[in-house]
């Protein structure tokens, strides 16, 4: 899927913003440096969903620990010999110790299944006798499943072919914006579906050809899904590739929607942000700036727009109950889970890896299971992860706060 980072310094397409006017002002404030460049399986069931069982923090803040390093399984699992070293891709994979892993015993791995069982509609290779047992082990308790992962799987220590073992955490969210199916005063900027005869990728007419030719409107004409009311924010969302859309029908009824990545129009993606800095225009490449400028020359935003050829076509989702407790769905084509999903480069890790995260900075501290099911072009390394935190205000909040040192353990199944 095509996502954003934050605060990345390169952005990928993909996800970002929160609801209302007041939020996006909060968006103009804090996403500011990634402007500046740029198994056939059926759904699981409802009721496989484990409900979350909450855990008891110590004094420090951490959960209470779940499985000692006493435990039975614990010491078999390190009196194992160690496999060998692998290489993989752009990243080198040195097998660790259980106990080498900071805070593994603490986590509330039961909040992590979800994401796990969604990995397993679509298993990473050799995964697929670990998955059978994962839907097993839905409802076990967490020393149960710490124990089971234990015996079952090999923690790797990831570095880049140089050695390097700390990398960058960035977050990304699921935006939430206002629409209107049909046009209107206020709602005058359609968002459009993959046109008919436009294969994914393949180069078509630029952002500005699409609002002067009549072969490109004729091909759009009947192509629009939705109308925001600032174009800007759907450059945003065309970015971000994703979102749900609080949405007025042509009955006046409203109801939540959800608009996923479909493709593009071939074009490159250009900075806007870049495009007015390199004019001596914005003093800082943020939204905050971005729209000032904006709202003092409303003239000159077309010009602005066309500097970024790239548009970014959409398909609708429904959005029932169930498919709101997740988030859209990730390059490995599995929904994201909030907080137990990571964004990576598929050529260091593998979609569907169950991996260990451990970063600590100013926005979060994070000892914890998540699982590798996303990609983004910004997500490039050995240790590079973009956490997905969900949607909402706690959400963009996070996600805009986040980049901070990151290290990964993947964690793979053993040698039978």
């Amino acid at each position: 899927m095509n996502r954003l980072i934050l605060p990345s310094p390169t952005p990928p397409c993909g996800l970002a913003r929160p609801p209302g006017a007041t939020l996006l002002r909060r968006a103009a404030m804090l996403v500011s440096a990634w402007l500046l460049a740029a198994c056939n399986t059926v759904p699981l069931p409802q009721e496989a969903v484990a409900l979350p069982r909450p855990t008891t923090p110590d004094p420090t803040g951490r959960a209470a620990v779940v499985t000692p390093q006493s435990s039975a399984a614990w010491q078999w699992a390190d009196s194992q010999p160690l496999p060998e070293t692998i290489a993989r891709g752009k990243s080198v994979w040195t097998p660790a110790r259980w106990s080498e892993l900071p805070g593994w015993g603490f986590d509330a791995l039961h909040e992590a299944w979800n994401a796990w069982l969604r990995s397993c509609e679509r298993p990473a290779p050799g995964f697929g006798p670990v998955c059978a047992e994962v839907r097993q082990l839905t409802l076990a308790s967490a020393e149960e499943q710490h124990d089971w992962l234990m015996r079952r799987l090999q923690p790797y220590r990831l570095s880049a072919p140089a050695g390097e073992t700390k990398g960058l955490l960035t977050g990304y969210y699921e935006p939430v914006m206002s629409a209107s199916r049909l046009p209107d005063a206020g709602f005058g900027v359609p968002l459009y579906r993959l046109p008919a005869g436009v294969k994914n990728g393949t180069p078509w007419y630029s952002r500005q050809d699409m609002e002067r030719s009549p072969q490109a409107k004729a091909a759009l004409k009947g192509q629009e899904i939705a109308w925001l009311a600032d174009p800007i924010d759907a450059l945003l969302l065309q970015i971000q590739g994703s979102g749900r859309l609080n949405i007025t029908e042509a009955d006046g009824s409203q109801r939540q929607v959800r608009l996923a990545y479909a493709g593009t129009n071939g074009q490159p993606y250009q900075s806007v942000a870049r495009w007015l800095l390199d004019r001596k225009l914005i003093n800082s490449g943020t939204w905050e700036a971005i729209r000032a400028w904006a709202q003092q020359n409303p003239g000159r935003v077309p010009e602005m727009l066309a500097a970024n050829p790239r548009v970014v076509f959409f398909r609708e989702e429904a959005l029932g109950e169930f498919e709101a407790r997740f988030g859209p769905r990730g390059a490995q084509g599995v929904a994201l889970t909030p907080g137990r999903s990571i964004a990576v480069d598929r050529d260091s890790i593998p979609y569907g890896t169950p991996v260990w995260l451990r970063s600590a900075g100013p926005a979060a501290q994070f000892e914890k299971l998540v699982l590798a099911q996303d990609t983004g072009s910004a997500i490039v390394g050995a240790v590079r992860a973009d956490y997905f935190t969900g949607w909402g205000d706690d959400a963009y909040t996070l996600a805009a706060g986040l980049k901070q040192p990151l290290e990964l353990w993947a964690l793979w199944p053993r040698s039978q």
